[in-house]
């Protein structure tokens, strides 16, 4: 054997070996994550599962696995992962070992009922709408806040709010809570106070104005209009509220358009018409517009609203009964020719 051969085959081996070696590190060190992608672990997930759900942006999604039983990783917690672009499968197996999840805003918006913000909720993280519900009505939590399974729909503040996927119905509530408290800051006090209105009023009163109006700019007076019956006295003769009786009979999918004559006789203590003052809670998730609507309440004389004809969307508003009579035979002329019935 020539000195040429034997430096040919040492040669040969070692690059054998190099590539070897420089496949080997490319599987657990090279790029495997194609794209940036958002990977959901449920907690249930396996290894094998993980590798399936990254089968569409890993160039080699069994190398994963290889990777995982060098580094004697079995079980992936649970969230929701940000993967990036060019990330290796040893990155990616160290981020599942210590669950380096990626927060995310969970947001919700007027959900009418305490059944649709745990289905609206149960779409943005791993828990499910009845364990959220279940948590939401827990009578120690409500005893503990002086709250009722009506009322408990107040602590949720329309907003965006930051959690993990894997937030649990218990801390998720914790957190909505401290979120609520620190909405009544100092200043919103003081002016619910001058109201002579507690929280819970207020957010009472915002829910029925919320459901008035639409119109942000016309909340502050629509509150005005309602603070001036609530304080001379009078009912508050609010049509949500009949509306929301209305529901409660024939259920929340139910259409209401228009208030009918018939529906005034409704015996509930929502009933606005038959109850003087607030009803027992609120009838709705009001909007931070419509809760500052009612603490930053217009002053003025109105006593009176009617749904616009002219500027649809907005109400004509009246001090005397004899103006807003003018008012409401024009929109009951316009409901009749429009033919809404019901």
């Amino acid at each position: 054997m020539t000195k040429k051969f034997t430096y040919a085959v040492i040669i040969t081996i070692i690059f054998v070996c190099g590539l070897i070696g420089y496949n080997y590190y490319q599987k657990i060190f090279g790029t495997s994550i194609t794209k940036e992608t958002i990977l959901f672990v449920r907690t249930t997930d396996s290894l094998i599962d993980i590798k399936n759900k990254i089968a569409n942006f890993s160039k080699s999604p069994e190398t994963f696995l290889l990777v995982a039983a060098k580094k004697n990783f079995s079980k992936p917690k649970a969230g929701r992962y940000l993967l990036t672009k060019g990330m290796s499968n040893n990155e990616l197996v160290n981020m599942l070992r210590v669950g380096r999840q990626t927060p995310l805003k969970v947001s919700f918006n007027n959900q009418d009922t305490l059944e649709k913000l745990a289905g609206r909720i149960a779409e943005q993280i791993e828990a499910d709408s009845i364990s959220l519900l279940n948590t939401f009505k827990e009578k120690e939590f409500l005893s503990e806040n002086n709250l009722t399974e009506k009322s408990v729909l107040q602590i949720f503040i329309p907003n965006s709010y930051e959690f993990y996927w894997t937030v649990s119905p218990e801390k998720l509530r914790t957190k909505i809570l401290i979120y609520y408290n620190r909405f009544w800051n100092k200043s919103r006090i003081e002016k619910a106070k001058k109201l002579n209105l507690s929280k819970s009023e207020v957010i009472t009163l915002a829910s029925i104005v919320q459901k008035e109006t639409a119109k942000k700019e016309e909340r502050p007076i629509v509150a005005g209009l309602y603070l001036n019956r609530l304080n001379n006295g009078w009912p508050l003769q609010a049509d949500p509220t009949i509306i929301y009786c209305v529901k409660a009979v024939k259920g929340q999918d139910y259409v209401v358009k228009r208030v009918l004559t018939a529906d005034l006789e409704l015996n509930s203590p929502y009933n606005t018409y038959k109850n003087k003052g607030l009803p027992p809670t609120l009838i709705a998730m009001p909007d931070i517009s419509a809760i500052d609507g009612v603490l930053n309440a217009q002053k003025h004389n109105y006593y009176y609203m009617c749904a616009s004809v002219d500027r649809i969307g907005y109400h004509d508003f009246a001090k005397s009964l004899a103006q807003h009579n003018r008012n409401a035979a024009k929109y009951h002329s316009w409901m009749n020719k429009q033919r809404v019935n019901r």
